[in-house]
C-alpha cells in the first residue's frame, strides 16, 4: 500500500432493481442487488470480492465504474464523490477507473480489429497522434500482455479465449489507468489459461503500480493474487480480512462453508466438507436482521431481527455476526 488514503472508498452502496408491473407499469417490488456494502481500497492493493452467483457482486463493481446508477451510497475514488459526476468529469474519471470483463468474445466488437478495439480509448482521449503513433502504442500494449505485433489487424473469432482476454486487458491498459475493476476475469477460460492470465495480472501491477478489486465466485481462484478478501452473501459483506488470515482463520460461518468446498491438491489433507441447508434467499425479499440466519448453524433468535454489524474481531479482521464476536 503506497498512500495512508484509501484510493477507493465505499460506503452504504445500495442498488435495488425495480420490478413493474400492472397496467401502467409501476414498480410493484424490487431486487436488493445490493444492499450497503462498505470497503476501502488502498492504492497498490488487490481486494477479492467473493461470493455465491447473484450475491451482488458484479453489480458492486459496476457501480463502483457507473456503468450503472447506484440506488444510495457513496463511492469515493481519489477523494471525489463519483456518484456526483457528470459529462466531461465522468468522462475524464474513466481514464483513471477501467473494467476488465467476465467474457472475452462477447466484451469485444466483433467487426473491430484488435487496432480499433484496442486504440479506440486512445482515440477518445487522445492520447496517440496521427496513425502511426497509434499503431505503435497498440503494438506496444499487444506486446505487453503477452501478444504480438502481427495480431493488430486480426479480428477477435481469430482468437483463443485466453489471448481475447489478453486483449481485454490491454484496451484496459490503454489509458494507463490507476484502478482495474476485474469481473471475473478468469471464470470463462481453461484451469490451465487462468493462472497465466492471473500471473499476467500480478506482473501487470507490480509495473504499472495499478490496483485491483479483483470480483471472482471461486475462493481458490482469488487466493494468491488478494492481500485482502471480502466475502458477499445476498448483497451484502460478511467478512473482510488479510488474505492468509481469512483461509487460516475464517470467522463468518458462510465464509466457513464457501473454503470447506475449496478442493486440497494433497490427498492426505482431509477438510471437514460443511453443507449448508436449504437454497439462497430470493434477493426481491430478503430474510430480515442477517440474511444468512436461514441456513446459518450458529444462528440465534436475534439474528432474524437485528442487522449485524460489520465489527472488527481482531486486527484488520472485520465480520458481521452476532455469535463470532
Amino acid at each position: 500500500m503506497t498512500d495512508e488514503r484509501p484510493l477507493l472508498s465505499v460506503r452504504g452502496l445500495r442498488k435495488h432493481f425495480p420490478l413493474r408491473g400492472g397496467l401502467f407499469a409501476r414498480e410493484v417490488q424490487s431486487v436488493r442487488a445490493v444492499d450497503g456494502v462498505d470497503f476501502e481500497l488502498a492504492a497498490g492493493e488487490t481486494l477479492g470480492l467473493v461470493g455465491e452467483s447473484g450475491c451482488g457482486k458484479s453489480t458492486t463493481g459496476r457501480c463502483i465504474m457507473r456503468l450503472i446508477e447506484p440506488t444510495s451510497g457513496q463511492i469515493v475514488f481519489q477523494g471525489r464523490d463519483v456518484t456526483t459526476l457528470e459529462g466531461e468529469e465522468l468522462r475524464a474519471l474513466r481514464r483513471d477507473m477501467q473494467i476488465i470483463f467476465q467474457d472475452p468474445f462477447a466484451s469485444l466488437n466483433p467487426r473491430h480489429t484488435v487496432r480499433g478495439i484496442v486504440g479506440e480509448a486512445l482515440v477518445i482521449h487522445s492520447l496517440a497522434r496521427g496513425r502511426r503513433e497509434l499503431d505503435d502504442r497498440v503494438v506496444e500494449l499487444l506486446e505487453t500482455v503477452g501478444l504480438q505485433a502481427g495480431h493488430l489487424h486480426r479480428f477477435p473469432h481469430e482468437f483463443s479465449g485466453g489471448q481475447r482476454q489478453r486483449i481485454g486487458i490491454a484496451r484496459a491498459l490503454a489509458v494507463q489507468p490507476k484502478l482495474l475493476v476485474c469481473d471475473e476475469p478468469v471464470s470463462a477460460l481453461d484451469v490451465s489459461i487462468q493462472a497465466q492470465v492471473i500471473n499476467l495480472l500480478e506482473d501487470l501491477q507490480e509495473k504499472f503500480g495499478l490496483t485491483y478489486l479483483f470480483i471472482a465466485h471461486d475462493l481458490s481462484v482469488v487466493e494468491h493474487i488478494s492481500d485482502r478478501v471480502a466475502v458477499m452473501y445476498l448483497g451484502r459483506v460478511v467478512e473482510i480480512a488479510p488474505s492468509d488470515e481469512l483461509y487460516a482463520n475464517p470467522r463468518h460461518p458462510y465464509t466457513e462453508a464457501l473454503l470447506s468446498a475449496v478442493p486440497i491438491p494433497d490427498p492426505q489433507v482431509k477438510r471437514k466438507r460443511i453443507v449448508l441447508q436449504g437454497d439462497v434467499p430470493n434477493p426481491i425479499n430478503p430474510p430480515s436482521g442477517c440474511h444468512f440466519h436461514t441456513r446459518c448453524p450458529l444462528a440465534e433468535p436475534r439474528c432474524s431481527t437485528e442487522v449485524p454489524a460489520l465489527h472488527e474481531s481482531r486486527e484488520g479482521h472485520w465480520v458481521s455476526c452476532h455469535v463470532r464476536q
